[in-house]
């Protein structure tokens, strides 16, 4: 099929009740895996990069690639998009011009106003070349230096501000953040979705920090909206745990162990497996 833009798919998934994964991308490997995964389960899939691992993987070209030519020589049939993630003013309209098919334009953190601002910026140049739009209100929370923060609950009429530009799909923190969530964590504001839902009718609504949310919360937000679900911190921990094992067992010291080829083939394996299994959370098997 090729790549695509997200906005297709997610008006699809938010038609029909079911929700699509951002896997992010960090290497080849990653990579490899997601749409090996997206394959199988005959799924649609949005493959998230961010602006530091575009930089590691040498620049946004290198990214679009990669994908293009292992969508080829791997014959994946399933609609594919490769999205920005949490992007710059600037990085947003690099990406764009590097064969994207979806961009976020992360402006969250600056007072409103600017937020709209840039926001319809970003609209007006992505919508001449077909490329769809995620906006954020409210910052999502993380951890940084060992502090949680709980991230920001957005305020809904300002989500309708936004959505009323013409983005194709709005990110609205409701006590999500990136990362591992802490044993305290409170859990998602479902009502605040709501009445975010309420105020914005169709528009696809967008999960971030999808690792840790218990299923049930996360297929709750699904009904209430939200078509795309942010994975990211839990792929990371899967493959760091499989590769761990494998020398923890010395395999990479039997024959030719070594070689990356199969010292990483553990942790791809536990990738596929789990991207996998959260297609079938998310409800999006065999709706490619």
């Amino acid at each position: 099929m090729g790549l695509v833009s997200a906005k297709e798919m997610l008006e699809k998934a938010r038609k029909e009740g079911y929700g699509i994964g951002q896997f992010n991308i960090n290497n080849l490997e990653w990579t490899k895996a997601i749409l090996t995964a997206a394959e199988e389960a005959k799924s649609p899939v949005i493959l998230g990069v961010s602006e530091g691992a575009s930089r590691y993987m040498t620049g946004y070209d290198t990214v679009v690639g990669m994908v293009k030519g292992m969508m080829k020589n791997l014959d994946i049939t399933v609609p594919v998009s490769i999205h920005l993630d949490h992007g710059s003013f600037e990085g947003a309209k690099e990406c764009i011009e590097a064969g994207f098919g979806s961009v976020m334009f992360d402006g969250s953190h600056y007072p409103i106003d600017e937020n709209v601002q840039k926001t319809k910026e970003i609209i007006k140049y992505a919508k001449e070349k077909g490329i769809s739009v995620e906006a954020e209100v409210g910052s999502i929370g993380g951890e940084e230096d060992g502090v949680v923060g709980e991230g920001e609950v957005a305020d809904p009429k300002e989500c309708k501000r936004i959505a009323d530009l013409g983005v194709t799909m709005l990110a609205a923190g409701i006590g999500n953040i990136h990362g591992k969530y802490p044993k305290n964590w409170k859990g998602l504001r479902l009502d605040v979705l709501k009445e975010i839902q309420d105020i914005t009718g169709q528009m696809p609504l967008v999960l971030h920090g999808g690792t840790g949310i218990p299923t049930e919360m996360v297929q709750e937000a699904i009904t209430l909206g939200v078509s795309k679900i942010n994975v990211n911190t839990e792929l990371q921990l899967v493959f760091a745990e499989e590769t761990r094992k494998y020398i923890e067992a010395k395999k990479d010291l039997e024959g030719k162990g070594y070689d990356p080829r199969k010292l990483l083939l553990p942790g791809y394996k536990a990738i596929i497996a789990k991207v996998k299994e959260k297609m079938e959370i998310f409800g999006s098997v065999n709706k490619a």
